[in-house]
């Protein structure tokens, strides 16, 4: 899997926003990835990193939103590397 770097983004947004002040960051951070992979331009893993939330989350998040899931290359190549780990773990937990 490759690292890729972060980036901090700042945004303003006006102080009477129908959300409560202690959610706002999670809310935001939440709908950011939504939309960013419901038009394609984030995929499955960034947008629900950048959601702040594990993968099967974000899963019921979209499918309450009813935004379709893609399952790409990427997406795959992300979870083979996760099985692999998991095997090498159990494997070295039974000797």
């Amino acid at each position: 899997m490759t690292k890729v770097g972060i980036k901090r983004v700042v945004i303003e947004v006006p102080e009477n926003l129908r959300i409560p002040p202690g959610e706002l960051e999670e809310r935001l951070r939440i709908e950011l990835a939504l939309r960013l992979y419901e038009k394609g331009i984030a995929n499955l893993g960034q947008a629900r990193r950048i959601a702040g939330l594990s993968k099967w989350d974000f899963l019921e998040l979209l499918a309450r939103e009813r935004i379709p899931i893609r399952y790409g290359e990427e997406e795959l190549r992300e979870d083979l590397e996760v099985a692999k780990k998991l095997a090498e773990r159990a494997r070295k937990q039974r000797y």
